[in-house]
Protein backbone atom coordinates (compact mmCIF):
# COMPACT_ATOMS: atom_id res chain seq x y z
CA UNK A 1 0.00 0.00 0.00
CA UNK A 2 1.55 3.60 -0.79
CA UNK A 3 2.02 5.82 2.11
CA UNK A 4 0.50 8.31 0.35
CA UNK A 5 -2.69 7.95 -1.45
CA UNK A 6 -3.20 10.95 -4.11
CA UNK A 7 -6.90 11.55 -5.04
CA UNK A 8 -7.67 14.32 -7.55
CA UNK A 9 -10.84 16.88 -7.74
CA UNK A 10 -10.37 18.90 -11.21
CA UNK A 11 -7.18 20.71 -10.12
CA UNK A 12 -7.00 19.98 -6.78
CA UNK A 13 -4.74 17.03 -5.21
CA UNK A 14 -5.64 15.49 -1.97
CA UNK A 15 -2.81 13.79 -0.55
CA UNK A 16 -3.51 11.72 2.60
CA UNK A 17 -0.70 10.42 4.71
CA UNK A 18 -1.55 6.77 4.85
CA UNK A 19 0.78 5.21 7.70
CA UNK A 20 -1.43 3.71 10.31
CA UNK A 21 -2.00 4.11 13.22
CA UNK A 22 -0.77 7.32 13.67
CA UNK A 23 0.96 8.55 10.66
CA UNK A 24 4.39 8.69 12.14
CA UNK A 25 7.23 10.45 10.47
CA UNK A 26 9.53 7.99 9.47
CA UNK A 27 11.91 8.42 6.74
CA UNK A 28 9.99 6.61 4.39
CA UNK A 29 6.57 8.79 5.03
CA UNK A 30 8.41 11.75 4.63
CA UNK A 31 10.19 10.97 1.33
CA UNK A 32 7.25 9.56 0.10
CA UNK A 33 5.41 12.82 0.85
CA UNK A 34 7.93 15.00 -0.70
CA UNK A 35 7.70 13.00 -3.68
CA UNK A 36 3.78 12.69 -4.01
CA UNK A 37 4.18 16.63 -3.67
CA UNK A 38 6.48 16.97 -6.60
CA UNK A 39 4.52 14.58 -8.79
CA UNK A 40 1.23 16.63 -8.41
CA UNK A 41 2.74 19.74 -8.86
CA UNK A 42 4.19 18.27 -12.02
CA UNK A 43 0.67 16.75 -13.10
CA UNK A 44 -0.57 20.03 -12.89
CA UNK A 45 -2.57 20.44 -9.60
CA UNK A 46 -3.61 23.96 -9.17
CA UNK A 47 -3.94 23.55 -5.19
CA UNK A 48 -2.97 20.47 -2.65
CA UNK A 49 -4.64 19.14 0.41
CA UNK A 50 -2.73 17.41 3.16
CA UNK A 51 -4.93 15.28 5.41
CA UNK A 52 -4.12 12.61 7.61
CA UNK A 53 -6.02 9.69 9.46
CA UNK A 54 -9.36 10.31 11.66
CA UNK A 55 -8.78 10.80 15.26
CA UNK A 56 -5.01 11.35 14.77
CA UNK A 57 -3.45 13.85 11.56
CA UNK A 58 -0.38 12.90 12.64
CA UNK A 59 1.36 12.12 15.64
CA UNK A 60 4.58 13.72 14.67
CA UNK A 61 8.19 11.93 14.14
CA UNK A 62 8.51 8.13 14.65
CA UNK A 63 10.47 8.39 17.58
CA UNK A 64 10.73 4.42 18.61
CA UNK A 65 12.52 4.29 14.78
CA UNK A 66 15.27 7.37 15.70
CA UNK A 67 15.83 5.79 18.96
CA UNK A 68 16.06 3.02 17.40
CA UNK A 69 19.13 4.02 15.63
CA UNK A 70 20.63 4.61 18.57
CA UNK A 71 24.37 6.65 18.48
CA UNK A 72 24.27 6.55 14.53
CA UNK A 73 24.98 10.38 13.72
CA UNK A 74 24.40 10.04 9.73
CA UNK A 75 21.33 7.92 10.13
CA UNK A 76 19.76 10.69 12.68
CA UNK A 77 21.05 13.21 10.68
CA UNK A 78 19.23 11.90 7.67
CA UNK A 79 15.58 10.72 8.95
CA UNK A 80 15.40 14.47 10.19
CA UNK A 81 16.83 15.90 6.94
CA UNK A 82 13.78 13.38 5.31
CA UNK A 83 11.17 14.99 7.62
CA UNK A 84 12.56 18.79 6.71
CA UNK A 85 12.78 17.91 3.47
CA UNK A 86 9.02 16.92 3.33
CA UNK A 87 8.31 20.08 5.23
CA UNK A 88 10.35 22.39 3.44
CA UNK A 89 8.33 20.74 -0.05
CA UNK A 90 5.05 21.64 1.88
CA UNK A 91 6.23 25.59 2.61
CA UNK A 92 7.74 26.14 -0.54
CA UNK A 93 4.61 24.16 -2.94
CA UNK A 94 4.45 27.05 -6.01
CA UNK A 95 -0.11 26.67 -5.47
CA UNK A 96 -1.73 26.46 -2.24
CA UNK A 97 -1.46 24.02 0.16
CA UNK A 98 -4.84 23.17 3.81
CA UNK A 99 -3.96 21.27 6.03
CA UNK A 100 -7.24 18.97 6.50
CA UNK A 101 -6.25 17.69 9.99
CA UNK A 102 -9.46 15.62 11.23
CA UNK A 103 -7.58 14.73 14.49
CA UNK A 104 -4.74 15.48 16.74
CA UNK A 105 -1.36 17.04 15.30
CA UNK A 106 1.06 17.09 17.58
CA UNK A 107 5.15 17.71 17.39
CA UNK A 108 5.97 16.87 13.99
CA UNK A 109 2.40 17.05 12.96
CA UNK A 110 1.85 20.52 13.95
CA UNK A 111 5.38 21.64 11.93
CA UNK A 112 3.78 20.17 8.86
CA UNK A 113 0.12 21.97 9.47
CA UNK A 114 2.70 25.06 10.14
CA UNK A 115 3.96 24.71 6.40
CA UNK A 116 0.71 25.31 4.62
CA UNK A 117 -1.13 28.19 3.46
CA UNK A 118 -4.19 27.11 5.69
CA UNK A 119 -5.60 25.04 8.57
CA UNK A 120 -8.89 23.60 9.23
CA UNK A 121 -9.08 21.22 12.30
CA UNK A 122 -11.95 19.11 13.67
CA UNK A 123 -13.90 20.56 16.15
CA UNK A 124 -13.70 18.14 19.22
CA UNK A 125 -11.52 17.24 22.08
CA UNK A 126 -8.53 17.45 19.63
CA UNK A 127 -5.06 18.90 20.11
CA UNK A 128 -2.27 20.86 18.28
CA UNK A 129 1.00 22.26 19.27
CA UNK A 130 4.55 21.83 19.54
CA UNK A 131 5.15 19.81 22.73
CA UNK A 132 9.20 19.43 22.42
CA UNK A 133 9.71 20.66 25.96
CA UNK A 134 7.84 17.99 27.18
CA UNK A 135 10.21 15.34 26.16
CA UNK A 136 13.57 17.10 26.79
CA UNK A 137 13.87 18.61 23.05
CA UNK A 138 14.54 22.43 21.64
CA UNK A 139 12.10 23.58 18.69
CA UNK A 140 14.65 24.98 16.77
CA UNK A 141 14.39 28.61 16.32
CA UNK A 142 13.19 28.57 12.28
CA UNK A 143 10.01 26.37 13.72
CA UNK A 144 9.68 28.81 16.80
CA UNK A 145 9.68 31.85 14.29
CA UNK A 146 7.30 29.11 12.06
CA UNK A 147 4.61 29.02 15.03
CA UNK A 148 4.84 33.04 16.15
CA UNK A 149 4.12 33.71 12.31
CA UNK A 150 0.63 32.49 13.17
CA UNK A 151 0.02 33.41 17.03
CA UNK A 152 2.28 35.57 17.65
CA UNK A 153 5.55 36.23 19.37
CA UNK A 154 4.44 36.39 22.86
CA UNK A 155 1.80 33.36 22.89
CA UNK A 156 4.20 31.27 21.08
CA UNK A 157 6.56 32.20 23.59
CA UNK A 158 4.14 30.59 25.88
CA UNK A 159 3.15 27.59 24.50
CA UNK A 160 6.52 27.03 23.37
CA UNK A 161 8.01 27.16 26.97
CA UNK A 162 5.73 24.86 28.46
CA UNK A 163 5.24 22.32 25.48
CA UNK A 164 1.39 23.34 25.35
CA UNK A 165 -1.33 21.42 23.55
CA UNK A 166 -4.16 23.00 23.16
CA UNK A 167 -7.50 22.10 21.59
CA UNK A 168 -9.35 22.89 18.81
CA UNK A 169 -11.54 25.17 19.84
CA UNK A 170 -8.89 26.98 21.62
CA UNK A 171 -6.31 26.71 18.46
CA UNK A 172 -9.08 28.80 16.60
CA UNK A 173 -9.29 31.00 19.04
CA UNK A 174 -5.13 32.14 19.20
CA UNK A 175 -4.95 31.70 15.27
CA UNK A 176 -2.61 28.58 15.23
CA UNK A 177 -5.74 27.07 12.74
CA UNK A 178 -8.15 29.33 11.00
CA UNK A 179 -11.13 27.16 10.76
CA UNK A 180 -12.86 24.62 12.80
CA UNK A 181 -15.30 21.50 11.18
CA UNK A 182 -16.93 18.87 11.70
CA UNK A 183 -14.56 15.67 11.50
CA UNK A 184 -16.12 14.44 8.11
CA UNK A 185 -16.53 17.75 6.59
CA UNK A 186 -12.39 18.51 7.23
CA UNK A 187 -11.53 17.77 3.74
CA UNK A 188 -15.01 19.19 2.20
CA UNK A 189 -14.29 22.69 3.93
CA UNK A 190 -10.42 22.47 2.51
CA UNK A 191 -11.40 21.87 -1.12
CA UNK A 192 -13.81 24.82 -0.60
CA UNK A 193 -10.93 27.06 0.45
CA UNK A 194 -9.15 26.18 -2.47
CA UNK A 195 -11.73 26.62 -4.90
CA UNK A 196 -12.42 30.33 -3.54
CA UNK A 197 -8.52 31.06 -4.36
CA UNK A 198 -8.90 29.51 -7.97
CA UNK A 199 -11.15 31.77 -8.87
CA UNK A 200 -9.27 34.45 -8.78
CA UNK A 201 -6.83 36.27 -11.62
CA UNK A 202 -4.37 33.47 -11.19
CA UNK A 203 -0.83 35.05 -11.53
CA UNK A 204 -1.68 37.65 -9.49
CA UNK A 205 -3.04 35.74 -6.68
CA UNK A 206 0.14 33.46 -7.10
CA UNK A 207 2.75 36.23 -7.10
CA UNK A 208 1.06 38.05 -4.25
CA UNK A 209 1.13 35.05 -2.14
CA UNK A 210 4.47 34.08 -2.81
CA UNK A 211 5.44 37.40 -1.68
CA UNK A 212 3.34 37.16 1.55
CA UNK A 213 5.33 33.36 2.52
CA UNK A 214 8.64 34.78 1.93
CA UNK A 215 9.17 35.01 5.37
CA UNK A 216 7.52 31.63 6.07
CA UNK A 217 9.54 29.82 3.51
CA UNK A 218 12.83 32.16 5.00
CA UNK A 219 12.05 30.13 8.64
CA UNK A 220 12.91 26.63 7.34
CA UNK A 221 16.15 27.57 5.83
CA UNK A 222 19.00 25.25 6.96
CA UNK A 223 21.07 27.96 9.07
CA UNK A 224 17.77 28.50 10.86
CA UNK A 225 17.17 24.63 11.60
CA UNK A 226 20.23 23.84 12.67
CA UNK A 227 20.27 20.11 12.27
CA UNK A 228 23.82 19.29 13.68
CA UNK A 229 22.89 21.09 16.43
CA UNK A 230 19.22 19.46 16.82
CA UNK A 231 20.88 15.90 16.36
CA UNK A 232 23.51 16.33 19.02
CA UNK A 233 20.93 17.80 21.80
CA UNK A 234 19.01 14.88 20.68
CA UNK A 235 21.62 12.70 21.70
CA UNK A 236 21.86 14.10 25.04
CA UNK A 237 20.99 11.61 28.08
CA UNK A 238 18.13 14.16 29.62
CA UNK A 239 16.51 14.03 26.26
CA UNK A 240 16.81 10.14 25.81
CA UNK A 241 15.25 9.84 29.35
CA UNK A 242 12.18 12.05 28.62
CA UNK A 243 11.74 10.73 25.23
CA UNK A 244 12.01 6.68 26.64
CA UNK A 245 9.76 8.20 29.43
CA UNK A 246 7.15 9.65 27.75
CA UNK A 247 7.09 6.01 25.40
CA UNK A 248 6.46 4.86 28.20
CA UNK A 249 3.38 6.72 29.12
CA UNK A 250 1.88 5.72 26.07
CA UNK A 251 2.62 2.44 26.15
CA UNK A 252 5.04 2.16 23.77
Amino acid sequence: MPLIETTRHGDIHVLRMARPPVNALDPALCRALTAAIADALAEGAQGLVLAGGQKVFSAGLDVPHLLSLGEDGDALLGAWTDFFEAARALLGAAVPVVAAMAGHAPAGGCVLALCCDYRIMAEGPFRIGLNETQVGLVAPEGIQSLLARCVGRHRAERLLVAGAMVDAAEASRIGLVDELAGIDEVEVRAMAWLQGLLQLPRTPMLETRRIARADAVDCLRAARIDLPRFVADWMQPDTQAGLRAMLARIGK
